[in-house]
């Protein structure tokens, strides 16, 4: 691989033959490096598993949990600053229904403002500094027998405005005002969070969408999916949005099993390579510019469920 990118600016280990460093949810171990690490805090709180965390800055992490309850943490003192819920959709509100819905997935938008999607449908806007849902997007908060009209190119296309599918994937950023979701129904749909309505959906996976990931520029997605396939979408503002053109790249080798496990997808801080879980015991790395698989590591006996790479080495 002498013709890709040096190792000063890929995310390699220089001391292990310019393995990726990758750190694995499967056992914790850090892939290509002999180093442990301790852990220096535990943040406790959640009644039910954890099914998804990111960190908002240096010091601050959000939490989703099939608790129904989304935390933000101070990740130096083990604290725990805000529990927000009332995953509700608008028919368990307007049936005076108590129970929320199963948070399934979060990320931070900005260092003050985080979004979790549910089984109820919706995704949601939580404001570090305020108590309440900020916006909810989604989930049948409108009339259920409304529809969005859209036209596009001389293409009129119709769509209801809720939905009644679990949603099981969320990203997005403040940087563009765009927020992707997708789930149970493998359309990933994009929200204009100024606009609070729908923007655009993209098509191409067949099976359920388990993660969604940024591009560390914001120009572009990656989807891990059900169908064994990680697909890279161009999510910039002047592409043609309809069907499959905003869809550039497919990368396959990995595979989903049987168990139908939510297996986690990462580009690297560069951006030039990608990897995601797989239910092989192996861990897959990706060249993004040719989808070409780069390294294929094993060593786990069990189902590998997220990779993350180092954000220095």
């Amino acid at each position: 691989y002498h013709n890709h990118p040096g190792p000063n600016n890929t995310g390699w280990d220089d001391d292990d033959d310019n393995v990726p460093r990758t750190t694995t949810a499967s056992t914790g171990e850090t892939s290509g490096s002999s180093s442990t690490y301790e852990n220096y805090n535990v943040l406790t709180g959640h009644k039910n598993a954890v099914l998804d965390c990111r960190w908002m800055d240096n010091e601050t992490i959000v939490s989703a949990g099939a608790d129904k309850t989304v935390l933000l943490w101070d990740a130096l003192t083990g604290r725990r600053l805000r529990k927000w819920h009332n995953h509700r959709s608008s028919q368990q509100q307007q049936h005076h229904q108590q129970d929320d819905s199963v948070v399934n997935a979060c990320c931070a938008l900005s260092t003050q403002v985080a979004a979790s999607v549910s089984d109820d449908g919706s995704a949601r806007l939580w404001d570090r500094r305020q108590k309440a849902c900020v916006m909810t997007l989604g989930g049948g908060r409108d009339d259920p027998n409304r529809a969005t009209t859209t036209t596009v190119g001389g293409t009129t296309t119709t769509s209801s405005s809720s939905s009644s599918y679990p949603l099981l994937a969320v990203a997005g950023t403040n940087e563009t005002q765009q927020l992707f979701v997708s789930g149970i129904d493998p359309t990933i749909t994009c929200w204009d969070l100024k606009m609070e309505r729908k923007s655009y959906a993209m098509t191409g996976h067949a099976d359920t969408v388990t993660c969604l990931t940024l591009h560390p520029d914001r120009t572009h997605l990656l989807s891990n999916s059900m169908d064994s396939t990680l697909k890279i979408w161009d999510i910039r503002p002047f592409v043609d949005g309809r069907g499959r053109r905003r869809q550039v790249k497919e990368l396959v080798g990995h595979r989903h099993a049987a168990e139908k496990g939510r297996l986690q997808c990462a580009w690297s801080p560069c951006g030039t390579m990608v990897t995601g879980g797989s239910a092989d015991q192996m861990v897959h790395v990706w060249d993004e510019f040719t989808t070409h698989e780069l390294y294929l590591l094993p060593g786990h006996k069990g189902c590998v469920n997220a990779v993350v790479f180092h954000p220095t080495e």
